[in-house]
């Protein structure tokens, strides 16, 4: 939002006692300190870990030096905020024109940013409010991030294209997160994705992640707009695109290479259109007052963080600390099983002013106490289904904390497995969400389909031509209820014509065997894959070189159908 100014300040000594008495509140809005090593924290007497608390901001002003006006609404503007720094709006400050540090003046009146304009302001002014007031909560910390790193700070817009600053964002690509970042994508940026953690959730980690990519983009073309559609359309088409279409780029340079490379007929139209949204939504997001809209600010992303060991639960934390667990949630959405992870202590992030509850809560917990799940051994010839309901969990959610597990083609425990347990706490604080290695939603991929919202089960039964029943008991669902997001296992037979990515056979006709890639959940066996696949264990065996009859979840096998 752009910084409105009084024309001058009416007692700079009242204005900077009133800031001392406010600089405590201040929290900031970074990350933490580095992740700790497994020894613990330095100079700690317990092997338990203790908060780290966060220095406030401060804004310093020296005693002994003349302030001016202007540099004393700056620094009451890093405490207040610029919505609360001053008292009503004074005449003329809203025809002030903002500052930027992307170019923005110089394509506003191209035709595609004009269109966007008119489509932001006009059929999307309602749902472009509401992003942009999403984007309040985040904003200080996205520029403070994009400053520190030498980029632009407006780059901040960038998000508000890609997910309207939406954490869980999850795109038909399985793109996920505010910066819709791909699985492979991310990883390569430094993200821990895996079936414990996707800190493409994460705001602040991927925010991270995103200025290293645009950096390094912006290195590779020399132009923040083709860095752009780079982080869009991927580095290589934009690269070849610049090499093929030379010639008429001509003497273009700068941002002016990337218009001059979309009015060839190249680039996919979605990457045509993203810097001309970016632009438009800059313009309308920066001064929403001009083009009448009425922003509601949330309250910033701020938080203190505890060190926890692996396998804390997040619920027995909110219980034992009397902190809301939606609370918990919200600020640790990369942690998708409502717990840290089995191999790794992390960082627990809490409301601000409440790390040293939590740390002296966590203190007092017994190993027993803060576990996020019990280990137990299966009986004698017990299968995944039997073992849930002795437990009196179900089924789906047993294999959200074992996603190793190997079973024999009777469907019973291989020996000499161990099987995680949640505690129902646990359970309530994690997130059903779809498998990172999902990589198509709301169709079928690899036998598993991607709950749509206002999906129901009967709909996705009669789509893939399996019942209701069978569904249930295939994901150890008690009810019909499913959330959007939720995966499921259903039979990898020809969808509908709606948003499928099978395509059905001529009706009479014998389609050739295709090979497919099938993914082992868990709880699979061969004999089980052979049998939805109309084909034999033997084949898939050969198919994939196996040995034995061995296999285990995530685990990718060929399989040709019969």
């Amino acid at each position: 939002m752009p910084l409105a100014r009084t024309p001058l300040l009416a007692s700079i000594g009242l204005l900077g006692f009133a800031l001392s008495a406010c600089q405590p509140a201040l929290r900031p809005i970074v990350d933490p300190a580095p992740r700790p090593s497994s020894t613990g924290s330095s100079g700690s007497t317990r092997s338990t870990p203790v908060a780290v608390a966060q220095p406030a901001r401060r804004a310093v002003v020296p005693s002994d030096t003349m302030v001016s006006a202007d540099a004393m609404m700056k620094a009451a503007t890093s405490v207040f905020g610029d919505s609360t720094a001053f008292d009503g709006v004074p005449d003329g400050t809203l025809d002030e024109e903002p500052t930027w540090d992307i170019d923005v003046r110089s394509y506003e009146t191209h035709e595609r940013v004009e269109h966007y304009l008119r489509l932001f302001t006009g059929t999307s002014r309602e749902r472009m409010a509401e992003r942009i007031s999403r984007g309040t909560r985040y904003e200080s910390m996205i520029r403070a991030k994009m400053r520190a790193a030498g980029m632009p700070e407006d780059l901040f817009y960038l998000a508000l294209i890609e997910s309207g600053y939406d954490p869980h964002a999850y795109s038909s690509a399985a793109a996920v997160g505010m910066w819709q970042f791909m699985t492979a994508t991310g990883r390569d940026v430094g993200l821990r994705i895996d079936w414990w953690m996707d800190e493409r959730r994460d705001p602040a980690r991927s925010t991270d992640a995103a200025i290293r990519f645009l950096r390094s983009l912006q290195q590779q073309f020399g132009s923040l707009y083709l860095a752009a559609a780079a982080y869009n359309g991927g580095p290589g088409r934009v690269a070849r695109g610049l090499t093929r279409f030379a010639g008429a780029i001509g003497d273009a340079e700068g941002d002016d290479k990337f218009f001059a490379l979309a009015e060839q007929d190249y680039l996919h139209s979605e990457t045509k259109n993203y810097v001309p949204q970016l632009i438009a939504a800059a313009l309308v997001a920066k001064t929403p007052e001009k083009f009448g809209f009425t922003i509601e600010r949330q309250p910033e992303f701020v938080y203190d963080s505890v060190l926890v060991e692996a396998g804390t639960s997040i619920g027995a934390i909110a219980r034992v600390a009397a902190i809301a667990l939606d609370s918990l949630k919200e600020l640790n959405p990369a942690l998708l099983r409502g717990s840290a992870p089995p191999d790794r202590s992390v960082w627990l992030r809490v409301p601000v002013g409440s790390a040293s509850t939590v740390s002296a809560a966590y203190s007092v917990l017994s190993a027993e106490e803060r576990a996020a799940w019990s280990v137990v051994t299966p009986g004698k010839g017990e299968t995944l289904s039997a073992l849930a309901k002795r437990h009196q969990v179900s089924a789906g959610e047993l294999g959200w904390y074992n996603p190793g597990l190997r079973t024999a083609r009777s469907g019973a425990f291989v020996a000499g497995q161990t099987v995680r347990v949640p505690t129902r706490e646990t359970i309530l604080a994690s997130r059903v969400v779809p498998d990172p290695v999902i990589e198509r939603y709301g169709g079928v991929s690899a036998g598993v389909h991607v709950v749509r919202a206002g999906e129901s089960l009967g709909a996705i039964g009669r789509r893939y031509s399996v019942s209701v029943t069978r569904l249930k008991s295939m994901n150890g669902l008690r009810s019909d209820r499913i959330r959007s997001g939720q995966t499921l296992i259903v039979r990898a037979g020809t969808t509908g014509s709606s948003g499928g990515s099978t395509r059905p056979t001529s009706s009479g006709t014998s389609a050739p065997a295709k090979s497919i890639t099938h993914v082992v959940r868990s709880g699979e066996s061969l004999g089980v894959i052979a049998k939805r696949y109309k084909t034999s264990v033997a084949s898939i065996k050969s198919l994939n070189k196996l040995r034995s009859d061995r296999i285990k979840a995530g685990q990718r096998l060929t399989v040709k159908r019969g």
